[in-house]
């Protein structure tokens, strides 16, 4: 659905930003309609405002004339979280895009909402810090999506999600007030955590402009091992070995056979042995002595899990091969099919194996190959339900396998979602998690911020 925005409200919002900041174009429609899930709602109009007073102008003038206002930042998203579903106005936030403080002495760097994520781990890198939330996009997802989103990524398991790294916030609310939450300190006990509020709302509640965001000192040693195994059992006995001994790594990354075949088919040569079932890469950090003793104990319960082969980076090129399994992967599952349902879901560690049990499964009751990678350490598994556009009847049996696969999600005490949100693709699905009550109460905080209802309608809730 769309809304008809009047030749008035879109001479004044051209006014707000200037007419070489407001696109109407076929083209601008179509790109800022979209994000990862290809799933396309054009907006009616696209702002790109320069200063956050052109954002709080903005919102309030789409919140006296009704206008649903979506805000956007990179469009990498897997939930569809920035596609404005309801038409109206896209507030695109890529002008607002620079790191304005990086403090040493208090650990804590000061970013507009567009700063891309890897470009601010370099930044602050280069002052001996360390900002640990490192999502697969890090290259081309912001930092106000990730916030939005509550992003995650390898070294969540160790150091914790975006939201673990956030000290305050600057945010637009839906009628125009500019809002500051938290403050410079780690400590603040100071009525309501708004700060965590926002954080995870997916542009629900408020359009942020500017965040405090928590350093640490960065880790001065790492060293990384893969390690293969004949199926996905072992290598889940492998992480239980590895936490049994009091290890936590930095990163855990499981990574199934049938990814390793489509990784293999895409880059023309086989990135792990032959007779692979299940990939562990597994990096540790810290002081060079303890990192020596815990990447030794990595390998020690790697090798009594049954470990086919283990091989330990000793070069920073060879890390980054070792790596290269990982970050291929994304690229190389387009290989299988152009349509993906990518589901972020989280089950307890120990129930990893009862989860690829139901996932293989569903693969071979619906007849489809749904390849799954993720976080072993925290159980965050990335499930790739792939349909070939020749298969008559394969999405219907797609979206079967995604109410099945909550379904038993939830029923092993999980998470429909870990670090993708739930936009509007997982929000028919939000009730199999969340209680009446729990919905009624969110539908309520909503409306306190968002009375009439205009900030990025649709999401979350199911209709």
């Amino acid at each position: 659905m769309s809304i008809a925005i009047s030749p008035a409200f879109l001479a004044q919002a051209t006014d707000l930003v200037g007419v070489r900041f407001a696109l109407r174009d076929e083209t601008a429609l179509e790109i800022y309609g979209t994000d990862a899930v290809n799933r396309t709602h054009r907006p009616d109009l696209v702002l790109l405002p320069g200063t956050t007073a052109e954002v709080a102008a903005i919102a309030r003038l789409c919140d006296q004339a009704r206008v649903p206002l979506v805000p956007r930042g990179a469009g990498t998203g897997y939930s569809g979280g920035a596609v404005p579903t309801a038409g109206g106005v896209v507030v695109s936030l890529e002008r607002l895009d620079e790191i304005l403080e990086i403090d040493r002495g208090n650990l804590l760097a000061r970013v507009q909402p567009h700063v891309v994520t890897g470009d601010l781990q370099d930044a602050v890198e280069r002052e001996g810090l360390f900002f640990p939330p490192d999502p697969a996009s890090l290259r081309r997802s912001v930092i106000g999506g990730n916030l939005a989103e509550c992003a995650g990524g390898p070294r969540a398991f160790k150091y914790g999600t975006t939201r673990r790294y956030v000290l305050g916030l600057e945010v637009v609310l839906p009628g125009g007030e500019i809002l500051r939450t938290g403050s410079k300190t780690v400590k603040h006990a100071v009525g309501y955590d708004l700060t965590q509020l926002v954080v995870g709302s997916e542009g629900t509640l408020g359009i942020i402009t500017e965040a405090t965001l928590r350093l640490v000192p960065r880790p001065p040693v790492r060293a990384t091992l893969r390690a293969t195994f004949a199926d996905i059992d072992a290598a889940v006995d492998a992480v239980g070995g590895v936490i049994g001994a009091r290890i936590v790594p930095a990163a855990i990354e499981l990574i199934d056979a049938d990814c390793l075949d489509a990784v293999a088919a895409y880059v023309g040569s086989a990135l792990a042995p032959p007779g692979t079932g299940a990939l562990l890469l597994v990096e540790v950090d810290g002081l060079a002595g303890a990192v020596a003793e815990e990447i030794a104990g990595v390998e020690a319960a790697c090798r009594a899990a049954g470990a086919l082969d283990v091989a330990r980076a000793g070069t920073d090129a060879e890390r980054d091969e070792l790596w290269r399994v990982r970050r291929e992967l994304s690229p190389a599952l387009k290989t299988i099919s152009p349509i993906k349902f990518n589901h972020d879901v989280v089950v307890p560690r120990g129930r990893v194996p009862r989860l690829f049990a139901l996932v293989s499964h569903l693969a071979r009751t619906f007849r489809l190959r749904i390849p799954c990678f993720g976080h072993a350490g925290d159980g965050n598994i990335h499930v790739n339900i792939m349909v070939d556009p020749a298969d008559e009847g394969g999405v219907e049996r797609a979206h079967q396998v995604e109410r099945l696969l909550f379904e038993g999600v939830v029923a092993l005490e999980g998470s429909i979602s870990g670090e993708h949100g739930i936009g509007f693709t997982k929000a028919p699905f939000v009730g199999l998690e969340l209680s009446p009550g729990a919905i009624a109460l969110m539908k309520r905080l909503k409306r306190a911020f968002d009375p009439h209802n205009i900030l990025n309608p649709g999401k979350i809730f199911p209709a």
